[in-house]
C-alpha cells in the first residue's frame, strides 16, 4: 500500500516526526524514505528542491501527489486511508473542535520553543541580545503554563482531546518530546511530563523516535531553568 510513497526527512525535526507518526498510526509500512542531514545542508539538495522548492523537510510524495507541509500531509494520510490503522479524527463534534484548536495552537507552541532552543542558529551573532533571549524564554514559559492548564482540565492519563489519540497528539507530541530533550523540568511542569510519559511508549512514536536521540540519550539542558 505504501510502496508508492516517498518521505525525505531529518532526525529530530518535529515536522518530519509528525508525518512519520501519522504513517505508523495508519499502518502504512514499507514506504520509501531517506534520512538527510541538516548539518550537511542536504535539505537544500536538488533531490529535495525537485519536490519541495522551499528546500525544507519533510518532503512527502504519494504517487504523483506532493504534500510537503507536515500538517497537510497528516490530514492527507488520514483522509485517504480512513479504513487503515487507527482513526485519528474523533467522531464527537466537541472532540473534533478541540482537536483542531490544539493542533493549530501547537504551531505557536512549536514556534516559541524554536525561538529559544535555536536562538543562536536563527539570529546572527552581531544581532543577538540577552534581553531578546530572555523575552523568548518568558514567552515560552507562558505557553508552557497554558498547556499545563489544558492537560490539568482534561485529567490524568488523557490525550490532548480526551481519551482518544488524535491528530492533535500526532502533531503536538514531537514538540513536547523536544522540550524534554532540551532539559525541561517534569517536576516544574508535571502535566506535560505525565503526557510525555504516557505517549513516549506508544508503538507509532517508538518506531519513529529520532535516531540520533537514541544514539545520544543525554540531550541538552537549554530549558532547565524555564
Amino acid at each position: 500500500m505504501a510502496e508508492d510513497m516517498t518521505l525525505l526527512w531529518g532526525s529530530g525535526s518535529s515536522p518530519c516526526w509528525r508525518v512519520m507518526i501519522a504513517l505508523e498510526e495508519k499502518n502504512l509500512k514499507g514506504y520509501n524514505q531517506k534520512l538527510l542531514s541538516f548539518e550537511k545542508m542536504e535539505h537544500k539538495s536538488q533531490d529535495v528542491l525537485d519536490i519541495n522548492p522551499r528546500g525544507q523537510l519533510p518532503t512527502f510524495k504519494h504517487g504523483d501527489i506532493i504534500v510537503n507541509e507536515s500538517y497537510a500531509a497528516c490530514f492527507y494520510l488520514e483522509g485517504q486511508f480512513k479504513a487503515s490503522g487507527n482513526k485519528l479524527i474523533p467522531d464527537s463534534q466537541a472532540e473534533q473542535a478541540l482537536m483542531y484548536q490544539r493542533m493549530f495552537e501547537g504551531l505557536t507552541f512549536y514556534e516559541k520553543l524554536n525561538a529559544v532552543i535555536y536562538y543562536e542558529w536563527f539570529v546572527p551573532e552581531a544581532e543577538r541580545h540577552e534581553s531578546a533571549l530572555k523575552r523568548n524564554k518568558e514567552a515560552l514559559a507562558t505557553e508552557l503554563k497554558l498547556w499545563e492548564d489544558y492537560l490539568q482540565k482534561l485529567g490524568p492519563n488523557s490525550h490532548l482531546t480526551g481519551p482518544s489519540f488524535s491528530l492533535a497528539d500526532v502533531t503536538v507530541f514531537p514538540t513536547v518530546a523536544t522540550l524534554f530533550r532540551f532539559g525541561l523540568s517534569a517536576e516544574r511542569y508535571p502535566k506535560l511530563g505525565g503526557y510525555y510519559t504516557l505517549l513516549k511508549e506508544r508503538p507509532s512514536i517508538k518506531a519513529s523516535w529520532p535516531p540520533h536521540w537514541l544514539e545520544n540519550l543525554q540531550g541538552q539542558d537549554t530549558l532547565k531553568d524555564i
